[in-house]
């Protein structure tokens, strides 16, 4: 039995009187222990999703179970002690500003009714974990945003729960304070065997620390499963372009354009048959590398190309065939290379 079971869950807002279907009929399952992505662009029903499987959002139709126990079934007495066991973690932090870093921490306990005196204990034990001991009386106005998120993270533990939801949790982080928020979140899993849910925007975090991954696209479930299995051949059009990165753009770039277009994904296998240069070699025609990146997946190093092929289907035809050949996958790609 998987942990967290989400089955036919459909939310829907009254919004000036007009319904707005956030969710659509998401149906999921979420191992013990894992470190699961859910991915999808701005407004997809990413948050509202990670908010049901807590019963913040009650969900309009559908089921959420944790452990095999409906939500649903619970009073709000039994539903608040399901929630202890399930810490949550935001973009904005949402620390206590009048609060220094150890009674922060705390906070939960007290609400729970745990002595002051073992609240303490329990929070000077969470700051070694996030390594923030020198931090205990600090005000979260004296910390970076880094050190923030290690206390938010520090606090969503205080409870020991089972479950923790991350949502956006490293998006306000610049790449390297994300990379060691990511390595502190693993460390957890690894350590505590605490199932953690990753809600994101952006494909580098989950290639970087989640097995399992379930895309969003409009409030609907568009894709599911292993993160290396999705990277390397991605079926939805939400999933290619989050994989393409297409999200984030900041300076304007031109368009790389040709007749046809496809990405190869070289795995540790292939990656030391100089492919590119045999391709030339042998067909003695022109092969555009038009992008070309590596990505850490699930712990492995895979590298990307988009290549620009040369004219005539018979000759394209043929290098496809080489290439998975080889042992490449290799797909199709629509969109301008920007």
């Amino acid at each position: 039995m998987s942990e967290i079971e989400i089955r036919n869950l459909t939310k829907t807002f009254d919004i000036k009187g007009r319904k707005v279907h956030a969710l659509k009929n998401i149906s999921l399952s979420i191992e013990q222990g894992d470190i699961f992505g859910i991915i999808g662009m701005s407004g997809a029903g990413k948050s509202t999703l990670v908010r049901s499987i807590n019963y913040l959002e009650k969900p309009t139709e559908g089921q959420v179970l944790i452990n095999g126990v409906d939500l649903a079934d619970l009073t709000e007495k039994q539903l608040r002690k399901k929630r202890s066991e399930i810490g949550m973690i935001f973009q904005n932090f949402n620390l206590l500003e009048q609060k220094n870093v150890l009674d922060n921490i705390c906070f939960p306990l007290e609400i729970a009714g745990v002595k002051k005196r073992e609240a303490r204990k329990r929070a000077a034990e969470l700051l070694k974990t996030v390594n923030l001991e020198e931090k205990a009386k600090a005000y979260p106005s004296q910390l970076s945003g880094g050190q923030k998120q290690r206390v938010a993270i520090a606090r969503a533990l205080a409870t020991n729960p089972k479950i923790l939801l991350c949502d956006e949790a490293t998006s306000a982080l610049d790449p390297q304070t994300t990379a060691a928020i990511l390595k502190l979140l693993k460390e957890i899993n690894e350590t505590l065997g605490i199932t953690i849910i990753i809600i994101t925007h952006q494909m580098s975090v989950v290639t970087e620390i989640c097995k399992r991954v379930a895309i969003i696209d409009s409030g609907n479930l568009v894709e599911e499963g292993l993160v290396g299995k999705i990277f390397e051949n991605p079926q939805s059009d939400a999933a290619k372009e989050l994989i393409s990165g297409k999200e984030i753009r900041y300076t304007p770039v031109q368009n790389l354009d040709a007749e046809r277009k496809i990405r190869i994904v070289f795995q540790e296998n292939s990656a030391f048959e100089p492919v590119i240069s045999n391709i030339i070699l042998k067909y003695q025609v022109p092969v555009n590398i038009l992008k070309a990146d590596t990505k850490n997946v699930s712990g492995k190093a895979v590298g990307e190309m988009i290549l620009g092929l040369p004219t005539g289907k018979e000759t394209q035809d043929e290098i496809i065939a080489h290439l998975k050949e080889r042992g490449l996958t290799v797909t199709e790609v629509t969109e301008n290379v920007g």
